[in-house]
């Protein structure tokens, strides 16, 4: 049976593959945020289409700037979401 630390090291090691770059979403922010890629590169898929519907009145291109400061909690709540998929399968398999 695994002690706690090997599940803990394995959970983490599996968030780090499975991590969201800040540095890419930036770019892509700031490349090809018309088209809201970093929204979908961060597993935002329903926000992005919004934000992309919401360009054709000025309220989208306030929400791309605003995006600028949202990015890292995106990263980070997407790290959270893959810990806590992980540690749940780790919790069935045992």
């Amino acid at each position: 049976m695994a002690s706690n630390l090997d599940k803990y090291m394995l959970v983490e090691a599996r968030v780090a593959n499975e991590q969201k770059s800040t540095g890419v979403a930036y770019a892509l922010w700031f490349f090809l945020g018309i088209l809201s890629l970093h929204r979908f590169y961060l597993g935002r898929p329903g926000t992005a289409i919004l934000q992309i519907l919401s360009y054709f009145i000025i309220v989208g291109f306030l929400w791309w700037i605003i995006d600028a400061f949202l990015i890292p909690s995106m990263v980070d709540k997407h790290r959270d979401k893959v810990r806590s998929r992980i540690t749940g399968e780790l919790a069935a398999f045992n």
